[in-house]
């Protein structure tokens, strides 16, 4: 599928009007109601705090059970949603709004943790509910029963149980790949991140979806992850009607284009089908929430093996996620000095940061392998196990002392926090030592430019710029990737001499 060019491209999102919601007297909630009942189209995303289970202060993120500190006896406790803590909202005009306040395309991150919800409760509903409003959300659904569930909390019962019209951008990305496709999509949806990079040649950063959405103020970071989320929904909503329209040129005189395209309503947004209930039926669909989806419920199988499985490995399972040591590597375990990791899917960014400052890091050796298999990795290889995956700790009574959570978020404040943790040693020396591609080991001696040149043909490419330099080669013995020491290797060197502090 060739990628989409909308135009002009869209912006980063560094660049984008972003307006925080946090009070009700003050301006920028003025411009969000003015906003809601006069902007066609909107993008909606939410960002939720942890669950706090009923009778317990410790916090629990959504879907990955008790903290680290919590009782088992909390796991007998009421389930219940994770609390929504911000909504985005990001409106596209399809001319000059009239107030001066606001531009085409303002993006509103609506803090439910300070704005009073009744406030909010009626405007929401009018415009998820309004026929001239089209919404636009991906795997929305979600995020609609958390959110009906944070304000039916507050007494605002039924809460929110329908958005209408609504598009999905999961519609929106099969129809342009695949116009004969209708509803039916795959069974491996892409991710809104692989949407973005694909349609728009947008890279979306997913660092921060996991950061807690409870603490204030948020940091600039976490604004712009939001801000882009709602954003980008709109970008990709006008590719699609920029195919739409394109496919009506055919079919339409341009004057009859003009006066489609001129027109404020919803039904004029999108040439063909003219009415409100042939566009949901042709492109879009509605989310209605049932009796079933607003009660919290898991599998009775898997609860029950949970909770057996909690009780009878309460005192070998996480009491304290810091590392204990010593690590497989260590000389008085048989090991051999060389500090070896293995990153699962989670960090695999982290991975490749290991690697640039010299230190042996491999993925998973299978696809989507399963908890025994890296466990069975790390303990053939001698490794230790990083992962994000608070779940894989349990199995930390199969192999001592072989499996860290890392807590940073951002990749260049994982890479610290390992160095620190494992008591890492990384001199100048070290850095662009290895293969960010496979983990592989250089040969030892630089090849010349002819000796780059044969080992390069066919298989890659020597950018005819270098001919004419000075430049060492060196050869991955792995992969036979080939690196040389130009531009980007001196700025990688002088970007983790900075991040790992090696001129203090």
């Amino acid at each position: 599928m060739e990628p989409f060019e909308p135009d002009p491209p869209p912006r980063s999102p560094s660049s984008l009007e972003v307006h925080t919601v946090d009070a009700v007297d003050s301006p920028e909630f003025a411009l969000l109601l003015w906003s809601l009942r006069r902007c066609p189209v909107v993008g909606l995303d939410a960002e939720w705090k942890p669950v706090r289970s009923v009778g317990c202060d410790h916090h629990v993120s959504p879907g990955d059970g008790l903290g680290r500190d919590s009782p088992p006896a909390a796991d007998l406790l009421p389930r219940s949603f994770p609390t929504v803590s911000l909504l985005q909202i990001a409106c596209r005009f399809l001319r000059r709004p009239t107030d001066p306040r606001v531009g085409d395309s303002p993006v509103f991150l609506v803090d439910l943790l300070s704005v009073p919800l009744d406030a909010l409760w009626e405007p929401l509903r009018d415009m998820f509910e309004s026929p001239d409003v089209i919404k636009l959300g991906f795997r929305f659904k979600q995020d609609l029963i958390y959110l009906s569930s944070t304000f039916s909390a507050q007494g605002y019962d039924p809460g929110f149980d329908r958005v209408e019209p609504f598009i999905d951008i999961t519609s929106i990305y099969y129809h342009l790949k695949n116009q004969h496709m209708g509803k039916k999509h795959p069974k491996n949806i892409k991710s809104l991140a692989s949407i973005c990079k694909e349609l728009l040649n947008v890279s979306l950063s997913k660092e921060l979806q996991c950061s807690d959405w409870s603490c204030r103020p948020l940091s600039r970071d976490q604004i712009l992850y939001a801000a882009a989320d709602a954003y980008y929904l709109l970008e990709i909503f006008e590719v699609f009607q920029h195919k739409i329209l394109a496919k009506a040129n055919s079919a339409t005189t341009i004057g009859s284009e003009k006066e489609m395209i001129s027109g404020s309503s919803f039904s004029n947004i999108l040439p063909s089908p003219n009415s409100c209930e042939e566009l949901d039926m042709s492109y879009g669909d509605k989310l209605l929430l049932q009796e079933s989806d607003k009660r919290p419920r898991t599998s009775r199988r898997r609860e029950k093996k949970r909770l057996t499985s909690r009780v009878k490995h309460t005192q070998k399972l996480i009491s304290d996620e810091d590392w204990q040591g010593p690590p497989p590597w260590d000389i008085s375990f048989g090991g051999d000095g060389n500090p070896k990791f293995l990153c699962d899917v989670m960090v695999e960014g982290l991975a490749r940061h290991l690697r640039c400052v010299g230190i042996d890091a491999a993925i998973p050796s299978l696809k989507k392998p399963d908890p025994r298999h890296l466990l069975n990795q790390a303990y053939k290889e001698k490794r230790v196990l990083l992962t994000r995956d608070a779940k894989l700790l349990k199995y930390q009574y199969l192999v001592r002392n072989q499996v860290y959570r890392v807590k940073s978020l951002l990749k260049n404040d994982q890479l610290i926090e390992v160095i620190e943790t494992f008591e890492l040693k990384i001199s100048e020396d070290q850095l662009m030592s290895r293969c960010t591609k496979c983990n592989g080991s250089f040969i030892q001696k630089p090849l010349t430019l002819e000796e780059a040149i044969a080992a390069s043909r066919g298989f890659q490419v020597i950018p005819d710029c270098l001919f004419d330099r000075n430049l060492e080669f060196w050869q991955c013995t792995d992969c036979k990737q080939l690196y040389w020491e130009g531009t980007q290797y001196r700025n990688a060197v002088q970007k983790f001499v900075a991040v790992c502090k090696l001129n203090d």
